[in-house]
């Protein structure tokens, strides 16, 4: 493992440093917003932008890598997302802030997929699985960091922007002086609708609706703190007990998937989630402890039925479409994190902020009766002939991370 470790260093420090500023800059925009004044919808707009963004750089951005090659194709991806950085304390205005998001969203799904088409390079049979958990343990871990040092400091001043600029630059520096050659071109995505549909109904509808909470609950969770009234701190704090939750309950939800039917595991993961929702909904706690706690449960079950549902997805389908399959299904899911933002915002406004989990309890609810539903109309692979669970976090996937996923290694390249 550590061999493996020295080969992708540069690389991992490249990832820790651009995630740990996408966690920062994700969690100082609504913040920041909420204390101009910016209305609920504008700041659900920027997680709308944020999704447009990174799906249009999906598609596109295997082209334009090709053009220029991987080293400056990173240069530029980063150095955008540097200069939107700093933009954004310097244009303090909603509209404006909407656009840059989406800036953001496509510089940053392209510098993954450079990222990860290196990893994919470096991976091999006998140390996939080992880059691919070091990959997971980086991106958890930096978007917590990030996170986190919103409660160190002051939102009201630009000393966050400035700092998410340095981060953003200092992403650039191990991937300019690597001497690790290009990898090949990136793969082009390929969105099959009716063949994604035809093998897996549940993962389809799924994908879309986990996008809508969890989108929904990514771009308004700081958004739902900062009304409840407890700290700065408190609510980065929140918002990285929801992603460590989700994180920590991978395995063993994972585990109970690959020993039954994985649309059982989907119905009680959701129907856990719609409830821990609604309870939010309807007893507005206020209390930071309480709030802490629901929220670090509710993330250890929204942010599991990603996974399940992809390998419950490719259950029922060959090993050699696993990539198309899964790439496929995370578009989906990036559709869904467009809409989320907006209907949560719009429940917020509406009826009041804890509006947010009326509509991720929909999401979750909707999963349930749906899993439920079709596991009496079709059999489920038998267990011995299913691939094993793997972790994901879907927040930043892109189709080149699913290449480095252990399940690939079968693919046709």
């Amino acid at each position: 493992m550590f061999r493996s470790f020295v080969q992708v260093f540069a690389l991992l420090c490249g990832t820790s440093f651009l995630v740990m500023a996408s966690g920062l800059h994700g969690l100082l925009l609504p913040l920041r917003g909420g204390v101009e004044g910016f209305s609920t919808t504008s700041l659900g707009l920027l997680g709308t932008a944020w999704a447009g963004g990174f799906i249009t750089a999906c598609l596109l951005a295997p082209r334009l890598v090709q053009r220029v090659g991987h080293v400056r194709a990173f240069s530029a991806f980063a150095s955008i997302a540097a200069i939107v950085a700093l933009m954004t304390g310097l244009l303090v205005d909603s509209t404006a802030w909407i656009a840059l998001r989406a800036l953001t969203g496509f510089a940053m799904a392209g510098s993954y997929m450079v990222i990860e088409s290196w990893l994919n390079e470096r991976a091999s049979n006998a140390n996939r699985g080992q880059i691919f958990g070091l990959y997971m343990v980086v991106n958890f871990g930096s978007i917590t960091a990030g996170q986190l040092m919103i409660g160190f400091g002051d939102v009201r001043n630009g000393t966050f922007f400035m700092l998410t600029g340095i981060l953003f630059c200092l992403a650039l520096i191990p991937t300019a002086i690597s001497t690790a050659s290009s990898p090949k071109p990136l793969t082009e995505v390929q969105l099959d609708l009716k063949a994604l549909y035809r093998n897996s109904p549940v993962a389809f509808l799924g994908c879309i609706l986990i996008g809508v909470a969890n989108g929904a609950f990514g771009t308004l969770g700081a958004v739902y703190g900062a009304a409840t009234g407890i700290s700065t701190a408190e609510i980065a704090l929140m918002m990285s007990a929801a992603v460590l939750g989700g994180a920590l309950m991978q395995i063993p939800v994972g585990r109970m998937s690959d020993r039954t039917d994985r649309r059982y595991v989907l119905a009680c993961v959701g129907g856990a989630a719609a409830l821990i929702g609604l309870m939010i909904f309807a007893f507005a706690p206020h209390n930071a402890t309480l709030i802490l706690i629901m929220t670090a449960i509710y993330g250890g079950l929204a942010y599991t039925l990603y996974p399940v549902a992809v390998a419950h997805a490719n259950d029922f389908s060959d090993s050699e479409n696993f990539v198309k399959v899964t790439s496929g299904l995370l578009l989906l899911y990036g559709f869904g994190t467009m809409i989320g933002p907006v209907l949560g915002a719009w429940a917020m406004e509406a009826v009041k902020p804890e509006g947010l989990f009326a509509i991720t309890a929909l999401a979750h609810a909707a999963i349930m009766v749906h899993a439920i539903i079709r596991s009496r109309m079709r059999a489920p692979v038998p267990i011995d002939q299913r691939d094993n669970f793997q972790t994901a976090h879907s927040e930043r996937a892109t189709p080149e991370g699913v290449r480095l996923d252990p399940r690939a290694e079968s693919a046709p390249e």
